[in-house]
């Protein structure tokens, strides 16, 4: 479970856990990994931590001998970390392109190339890539970002027909805005720019979702707990646009 410590990446792990997995959680900041496993272990589950940084081949490669070390070998791979910069074309650097590719794109084909082998030989596995609207809509101002999902389904649908037959899945969740830090600092960062009010901003943001509100983290977890159990679903991009109900609020 990648980009595991905040936002969507939390969610899922809570989910993967509270379904019966254990859980290792990585991320590239170990204060957040370890707050999310503590809190799955907390709950009588079993979790692992890790800080990892998806771009470096090598370090993926150990965190996959570690992660079968703690808890076995990697059965469900969740590709959740990843990175959102806006900028117009003519400000979008060289530098800020490649980060994309290589966070939101490399990141995932390592982890996959990783696992998969030993997912086959078992004859079961999982691979999920949280993807996004962008990666089936272009969206002014972010083309990096865009791109970089716009890939991340077609290595999706590539990898899928590759394994299919095999009892492995690899599958594609594509939300719109989520309510997370991503979102609250891309409201910041509108806000900063155009003189509107933060709120204005993320109300701006959920207009933009085709069901017009923020999806909850909940909602992309279960989605992703669903392609778990579902051994039909292979090759799919799973849109989650805010049209359906949104979910019942638990008091905080």
């Amino acid at each position: 479970m990648t980009g595991g410590g905040r936002g969507i990446g939390r969610a899922i792990a809570l989910a993967l856990a509270t379904a019966g997995s254990a859980v290792a959680v990585a991320a590239r900041t170990p204060a957040e990994v370890e707050a999310t496993a503590a809190e799955i272990r907390a709950a009588g589950h079993a979790a692992h931590a890790l800080a990892l940084d998806v771009t470096d081949a090598a370090a993926v490669d150990r965190a996959v001998l570690d992660v079968a070390a703690a808890l076995g070998p990697v059965e469900i791979l969740v590709n959740s970390a990843g990175i959102a910069e806006s900028a117009p074309l003519a400000r979008t650097t060289p530098e800020l392109w490649e980060r994309h590719l290589r966070v939101n794109v490399t990141g995932p084909y390592l982890l996959a190339r990783a696992v998969l082998p030993a997912m086959r030989e078992r004859g079961w596995g999982r691979v999920i890539n949280v993807a996004s609207l962008a990666g089936l809509h272009g969206a002014p101002y972010v083309t990096a970002y865009t791109a970089s999902k716009h890939a991340l389904v077609g290595f999706t649908r590539a990898l899928a027909t590759e394994v299919a037959g095999t009892g492995v899945t690899v599958n594609a969740l594509c939300p719109g805005y989520v309510a997370t830090d991503m979102v609250w600092r891309g409201a910041r960062n509108v806000a900063a720019r155009t003189g509107r009010s933060f709120d204005e901003a993320v109300a701006a943001m959920a207009r933009m979702n085709p069901g017009g509100r923020l999806l909850e983290p909940e909602e992309v977890a279960e989605a992703a707990l669903r392609l778990v159990h579902d051994a039909t679903v292979n090759g799919a991009a799973v849109v989650l646009d805010g049209t359906a109900a949104p979910p019942a609020r638990s008091p905080r």
